[in-house]
């Protein structure tokens, strides 16, 4: 069977999976990812979001055009931000665990299926669902802001920065998750990611406390807590962005670097742990 045909089905067919090569093996994992996040409906949250922004317009046309315009571009990013992390975080953690609860895992990994293409084909797969995600939120938000404008303006070229930095986080988040399904069960994975989100985008303050506290082992656990931990406010430039400041190229090269570290990082954890569970 070619490996195109692979991709149409559901569960993965493991036939398809003999003769590939390994990257066809991943695109095939990650295309059938993808398709099955659709089949879960997870786009649907696209038209709340169009239906957020309709109805954000009409409560606010009493405003000036520039405070509509701030105010629609803040909550367009904002509300990336939010869709996107619920998306992350919801589905990155039954990622792997699904597979092993509907026993598919074990036909899988029989063949010529390597565990570290798995994870990595699971990953870009709900990456790639919240790329289209992230871009139609993007373009509804560009249009929202060409209807109350009338015109493109510098607000709509410094959102786009915005956005691509909330998709490096997004990136992250599903890294994180991912790496937590690979251990323990989608309850407990899911209120850890979400209690390392948070922890996340308050990490500075974390660096804050460590230099007030008195105690050297506070201070110490604050420190190494700061720097182990996932500093998410790395990838937060909605206020600016809403006040037509556009990302500096150092803060994006920046932030660009930081992420891919960390997901690499987050990834080869879960690779590791994975490759260590014994499904027999």
């Amino acid at each position: 069977m070619a490996t195109n045909e692979l991709l149409t089905s559901q569960p993965i067919n493991l036939a398809a999976l003999i003769k590939p090569s390994g990257w066809q093996r991943i695109r095939a994992i990650a295309v059938n990812t993808f398709r099955e996040s659709v089949r879960d409906r997870v786009l649907y949250n696209l038209i709340l979001f169009v239906l957020l922004l309709v109805g954000a317009s009409v409560f606010i046309s009493e405003l000036s055009v520039d405070q509509e315009a701030k105010f629609i571009a803040d909550l367009g990013l904002s509300a990336m931000v939010v869709f996107g992390a619920l998306i992350a975080i919801f589905i990155g953690v039954g990622l792997v665990f699904k597979e092993i609860d509907k026993r598919t895992i074990y036909t899988l990994l029989s063949k010529p299926v390597k565990r570290h293409e798995f994870i990595i084909g699971k990953y870009l797969g709900l990456c790639l669902t919240l790329l289209v995600n992230s871009v139609v939120m993007v373009v509804g938000t560009e249009l929202a802001l060409l209807y109350v404008n009338g015109s493109l303006t510098p607000l709509s070229l410094a959102i786009l920065p915005a956005a691509y930095l909330i998709f490096l986080e997004l990136m992250l988040i599903v890294a994180m998750a991912l790496m937590f399904s690979s251990f323990s069960t989608p309850l407990l994975s899911a209120l850890l990611s979400f209690a390392f989100y948070i922890i996340g985008h308050f990490s500075n303050d974390l660096k804050l406390a460590a230099q007030l506290t008195q105690s050297v082992v506070t201070r110490t656990v604050l420190t190494a807590l700061y720097y182990v931990l996932p500093n998410l406010s790395n990838f937060s430039f909605i206020t600016p962005a809403s006040h037509n400041v556009i990302a500096p190229a150092n803060v994006m090269l920046g932030a660009t670097i930081y992420a891919l570290v960390y997901i690499s990082i987050l990834l080869a954890a879960a690779i590791l742990i994975f490759q260590k569970r014994n499904f027999k």
